[in-house]
């Protein structure tokens, strides 16, 4: 017998001959390079939880406080890496705790594999203890989802859940799993590659239509290149910064897209949208070609849709076919992976003489000093723009932050310059409150060695602030700055603005003690009132090593400006 037959044989004895459905999927995750997940145990998924004993040092779980957090720690581990995050919940109420989170990741294209247990199979349907239709309940929110019946099927169908998660359009994928499909045996766990009939996403796009879109660039007096998360995704932010230097046009990101091209970059004209720069706004308002790239034209951005660039043709590019043309009609479409198609676009550019810009950027200029970001400092309280600004200047612009959704989200977009992608990971289209604190706590079980901030507004930061027990059990570095201000600030902007300063429900009177809530958690609790003690303050919290939450106190009725009131076009932006 040769030394190859003898190891096979050795082999063949060492390996049972079947497993558990728990142990398939185990085993499966680990040959998908999934290192970490984030999970709450319950009744369905026990045996699941009993086999992670037996991948000490293969899978590594982290114990959540509620399964939203889960998923929103998943979330943030998949944007600051790039690779699908992984959670792993119970039935009934675990599940529905997760569908925040799944509908988050939907909405913001995050690759996902959520795993969920189930009632055992001949239980279903007869409303059995903690028993919900999972796959019904998530199919809208979803990009693909299972019920798994057979063990046998385990292996293939998180196999192909991971490549529906992180290609063409990224998104999440949920994995039902009945209690007793877990304990079945089964001889079947090797896979083979996924094949799915009538799913071709495609990188790159027609050679033709990369040609017209190169005419336009070519043409162009007033051209912008507005660029969003698909950039960051397809992880083709140096593509986009040869690009843009190569056109000489000017770049806005949308909310998903900060950091995808350097705040600081002198192409950059900041965000647009509802609290875009007016700059940014004016530019994409008189643009005769607007670039877009890895964007849907939410309505946050567009403002209405009658007003939008009504001078512009539309290049858009995107993965996601069905999304070119679905909000405003696009002169030339381009499916296919950002990346890709910049590079496809690079490859057949020209080389061209950009003089006929001068006249654009003399205007763009202009509006830059007409209105630039701007707003009245108080010596008696700190402004909620001075506490970004301290903040861009202790971490010099590097850390990763995460944020909630609110004044907070909007202020820290305006005035912390994002430098490379993957720094800004805050919830867009869903628009969840809640989402920061956890999503930094994923972050930073991905990176622990990088500095990673949760800014957070103090209503946010009450809907998850449990998740400070698992950042401290786990030893994190995760730092939290709560901006507070007593009032649910965004709600309460718009009360003012629009229905007559008639305040219902929007002032947080029951805050707790931020500091105190820190320590009785384990972590560090400051707090700063003053606005000349807010570097120093920042700068010892965030070099105190462990979880540190810092409580600063704000301008309690300060307003997010520029903003574009609802109804109307980028140009009625109304700016203080």
């Amino acid at each position: 017998m040769t030394a190859t037959a003898i190891v096979e044989q050795e082999w063949a004895e060492q390996v049972p001959a079947s497993r558990t459905g728990a142990a398939v999927v185990c085993e499966s995750l680990v040959r998908e390079g999934v290192e970490t997940l984030f999970g709450y145990p319950g009744g369905a998924v026990l045996h699941l939880y009993d086999e992670l004993t037996r991948m000490e040092g293969r899978l590594r779980h982290i114990l959540v406080r509620h399964e939203q957090g889960a998923v929103h720690m998943a979330e943030g581990y998949a944007k600051a890496t790039g690779r699908a995050g992984v959670a792993l919940v119970t039935s009934g109420p675990g599940a529905t705790n997760a569908v925040t989170g799944i509908a988050n990741a939907f909405m913001d294209s995050t690759p996902l594999v959520v795993i969920s247990g189930q009632v055992p199979r001949r239980m279903i349907g007869s409303d059995a203890f903690q028993e919900v239709d999972t796959v019904g309940i998530t199919r809208p929110c979803t990009k693909m989802n299972y019920l798994v019946t057979h063990a046998d099927e385990l292996a293939g169908v998180i196999h192909e859940a991971f490549y529906l998660a992180t290609s063409g359009r990224p998104g999440p994928v949920l994995i039902d799993i009945p209690k007793d499909v877990t304990a079945e045996l089964t001889t079947r766990f090797e896979v083979e590659p996924a094949v799915l009939p009538g799913y071709r996403p495609s990188l790159r796009a027609r050679d033709e239509d990369v040609a017209r879109a190169i005419d336009l660039m070519l043409t162009a007096r007033r051209p912008v290149l507005y660029v969003g998360g698909g950039v960051i995704h397809a992880n083709g932010a140096r593509e986009l910064q040869v690009l843009a230097n190569r056109l000489r046009f000017p770049v806005t990101p949308t909310l998903m897209g900060l950091g995808s091209f350097p705040a600081r970059h002198p192409l950059c004209l900041g965000m647009l949208g509802m609290h875009g720069t007016y700059t940014a706004n004016m530019a994409m308002s008189e643009a005769d070609l607007i670039v877009a790239i890895g964007v849907r034209f939410d309505d946050r951005v567009t403002g209405a849709l009658d007003k939008f660039a009504p001078r512009a043709a539309i290049v858009h590019v995107d993965i996601d076919p069905s999304s070119l043309s679905k909000n405003v009609r696009a002169h030339v479409g381009l499916a296919g992976d950002a990346r890709s198609v910049m590079t496809q676009i690079l490859a057949a550019l020209p080389r061209c003489d950009d003089r006929h810009l001068d006249p654009w950027w003399q205007q763009i200029e202009s509006w830059k000093k007409q209105e630039p970001l701007r707003y009245e400092p108080d010596a008696e309280s700190i402004k909620p723009q001075l506490l970004c600004e301290e903040l861009a200047r202790v971490t010099r612009g590097r850390a990763i932050v995460t944020t909630d959704v609110g004044q907070h989200q909007m202020w820290l977009a305006q005035y912390y310059p994002f430098r490379a992608p993957r720094q800004s990971i805050t919830s867009g289209g869903l628009g969840t409150m809640g989402f920061g604190l956890p999503a930094a706590i994923g972050a930073q079980i991905a990176f622990p060695d990088r500095q990673v901030i949760a800014f957070v507004g103090d209503g946010g930061f009450q809907m998850t602030a449990q998740e400070l027990a698992t950042a401290v059990q786990y030893g994190t570095n995760t730092k939290v700055v709560v901006m507070n201000n007593h009032y649910l600030g965004m709600v309460r902007q718009w009360q003012q603005k629009f229905y007559a300063g008639r305040y219902s429900h929007v002032e947080i009177d029951g805050n707790p003690d931020f500091v105190k809530l820190a320590e009785a958690y384990g972590a560090r609790g400051l707090r700063v009132t003053d606005p000349s003690e807010l570097r120093r303050v920042l700068e010892y919290g965030l070099g105190t090593p462990g979880v540190v939450v810092i409580d600063v106190s704000v301008t309690a009725e300060e307003n997010v400006f520029p903003m574009v009131p609802p109804g109307a076009g980028l140009k009625e932006m109304v700016l203080r």
